[in-house]
C-alpha cells in the first residue's frame, strides 16, 4: 500500500454507496476516485455506519492517518439511536436538576456556567424539555405502565430502535394494543415471570422499541400534520462545533390531520416520512409533500408574527444544542472524523419544539429536481466545513503552509493534499471563526472555539454569546 500522496496529487474520495449528490460534489473538488488496489491510499471516506463500525472496531487493527477523514464518528449511535439519545438527554438534565438543586442552597459547583452553556442550572433546566415522555421497551415496561394508567386520556406512538423510514411505527391509547409488537407480551404481568433469566430471555426475543408520548397537538398548515428536517454538521466535540444549514424543510402528511381513533392506523395521517407518504394516492410527485424551512418560517412571521417566529427558531437551535451538548462528553472526539446529521423536529400548536430524533445517515434519495438541488448543496457546504482546503495532511508531499492558509481565507478549491490537520482551527479561532466564503448556506449553530474575537463571530442570525462559546441560528 502506497502511504499517503505526492506534492500536487489529487485528493482520493471512497464510499461504499454512490449517490449521485454525493460523487458529485467529490468531483467537482478535483478529488480522483480511491483506487481499491491501494488500501489505505484514501483521504475521504463518505461511509455507511456499518462500515464505520468496521473500521473503528479494535479487532480490525485498523488505524486511520492524519492525513484521511471518515463521515461519522466511533460512537456516533449515542445520538442517533432512539433509546440511547433519550438516555443521554436524561441524564443530562438530571445532572442539571441535582446542580440546580444545590445551587439553591448556595452550594452550586458550575460558578454559573453549568456544563460551558453560559447559564447557570437554574436558568438551563426549564430549556431541557424538549424531548417528549420517552420508555424503552420491553426494559422501562413497567414504568410506562405506571405512566399510562396515570393519564389514560394520552396516545402513545411505538417505534423500532434500529428502523429508519417510518418502518415499524405505530400508535397507541390502549395497553392491549402492544401486542401489535409482541405477540401478547403486554398481556404478561412481569412481577408473575418465573425468574430473572426468564424475563432476560423473553427481553431477548422481542424487537427493542421507544414508546413516547404522541404529539396530539401538532402545529398544522392547510390542516396536514408536518416535522421539520434540520441539517446539522459537526466537525467537533470538545471543543464542540456545530453547522446548521439554511437548506432545512418541512415534511408534510397527504392527508389532513385526525385524531378520532378510526385513522389512528392511517400512516398518511400521522407520519410524516417521505418513505411513507410517497406511496399514498394523495402524494404530490411535484414538490415531494415538502416545504422550504425559510417558507415555513415567513408563513409563521405573517400569521403570527415576527417575534414569535424567532422565538420558535430559536427554541429550535437550543434544542439541537443541548442535545449536542447532552453527548459532549460521551462521544469519541476523533478529529478525523465529522458528522451530517438529520434533526426531526414536530412543533406544535403552541409553536412549541419538539426534539423526534437525530439520523445518522439522513436520506440522500432525491425525490424531485428541487430536492436534488437542496441535498447537493447541503453535501457541498457540509464537506466545505468539514474538510476544508488545508485540512488534510499527507504523509509525504503537500501543499505549503502559505498555500494552505491562502485557501482556507478563500474558501478555494481543494484538489490537493494539505498541511497539518491543526492549522484551519489554529486560523479559525485566531481570525474570529470560519470565513463566509467556507460557510456558503451554512450558519455556525456554536463554536466554543472562537473565543473573544469580537464582533468577528456575529455575521450571522444575531449571534449570541453564551459562556466559552459562540451560537447563530438555524434559519434567518
Amino acid at each position: 500500500a502506497r502511504s499517503g500522496a505526492a506534492m500536487g496529487e489529487p485528493l482520493k474520495y471512497r464510499t461504499d454507496f454512490d449517490k449521485h449528490v454525493v460523487m458529485c460534489n467529490f468531483e467537482r473538488r478535483g478529488w480522483e476516485r480511491w483506487d481499491p488496489r491501494y488500501d489505505d491510499d484514501w483521504h475521504v471516506f463518505w461511509a455507511s455506519v456499518s462500515t464505520i463500525k468496521q473500521i473503528f472496531a479494535p479487532e480490525n487493527g485498523i488505524r486511520l492517518g492524519d492525513h484521511q477523514i471518515v463521515n461519522h464518528f466511533p460512537n456516533h449511535y449515542e445520538l442517533t439511536r432512539k433509546d440511547l439519545m433519550v438516555k443521554n438527554i436524561t441524564r443530562w438534565r438530571k445532572a442539571c436538576e441535582k446542580e440546580a438543586a444545590l445551587e439553591a442552597n448556595g452550594a452550586g459547583q458550575s460558578n454559573g456556567n453549568f456544563n460551558n452553556t453560559g447559564m447557570s442550572a437554574t436558568e438551563l433546566l426549564p430549556k431541557l424539555d424538549f424531548v417528549p415522555a420517552t420508555f424503552s421497551l420491553p426494559s422501562d415496561y413497567s414504568l410506562f405502565v405506571e405512566e399510562f394508567r396515570r393519564r389514560p386520556d394520552r396516545t402513545w406512538i411505538m417505534k423500532p430502535v434500529g428502523k429508519a423510514q417510518g418502518k415499524g411505527i405505530f400508535l397507541i391509547n390502549k395497553l392491549t394494543q402492544i401486542k401489535k409488537w409482541s405477540n401478547g407480551y403486554a398481556a404478561k404481568d412481569p412481577a408473575q415471570w418465573k425468574s430473572a433469566e426468564e424475563r432476560r430471555a423473553e427481553n431477548e426475543k422481542t424487537e427493542s422499541y421507544i414508546v413516547s408520548r404522541y404529539v396530539q397537538d401538532p402545529l398544522l398548515i392547510g390542516g396536514k400534520k408536518f416535522d421539520l428536517r434540520v441539517y446539522v454538521v459537526v466537525t467537533s466535540y470538545r471543543p464542540l462545533r456545530a453547522f446548521t444549514s439554511r437548506l432545512g424543510f418541512a415534511r408534510f402528511c397527504s392527508v389532513s390531520y385526525s385524531e378520532v381513533k378510526a385513522d389512528m392506523d392511517n400512516p398518511f395521517v400521522h407520519l410524516t416520512n417521505v418513505a411513507i407518504q410517497k406511496r399514498g394516492d394523495d402524494y404530490n410527485e411535484s414538490h415531494g409533500n415538502k416545504w422550504p424551512i425559510h417558507l415555513l418560517r415567513l408563513y409563521l412571521a405573517g400569521t403570527r408574527s415576527e417575534a414569535v417566529a424567532d422565538e420558535l427558531f430559536r427554541g429550535i437551535n437550543e434544542a439541537i444544542i443541548y442535545s449536542l451538548k447532552s453527548v459532549q462528553n460521551v462521544i469519541i472526539n476523533d478529529r478525523r472524523c465529522f458528522e451530517l446529521y438529520g434533526y426531526d423536529l414536530l412543533i406544535d400548536e403552541r409553536l412549541k419544539p419538539w426534539l423526534i430524533e437525530v439520523n445518522a445517515s439522513p436520506s440522500l434519495t432525491c425525490t424531485t429536481e428541487a430536492d436534488r438541488r437542496l441535498k447537493d448543496r447541503v453535501i457541498r457546504d457540509t464537506l466545505a466545513v468539514a474538510v476544508p482546503p488545508g485540512k488534510l495532511e499527507a504523509a509525504a508531499g503537500g501543499v505549503s503552509t502559505t498555500t494552505a492558509m491562502s485557501r482556507l481565507s478563500r474558501g478555494g478549491r481543494s484538489n490537493s493534499v494539505g498541511v497539518s490537520g491543526d492549522v484551519y482551527e489554529k486560523e479559525w479561532a485566531r481570525t474570529g471563526g470560519v470565513p463566509e466564503s467556507v460557510l456558503g448556506t451554512m450558519d455556525v449553530l456554536i463554536d466554543e472555539t472562537a473565543v473573544g474575537v469580537g464582533d468577528a463571530v456575529g455575521r450571522r442570525s444575531g449571534t449570541a454569546r453564551r459562556g466559552r462559546s459562540v451560537t447563530r441560528g438555524v434559519s434567518r
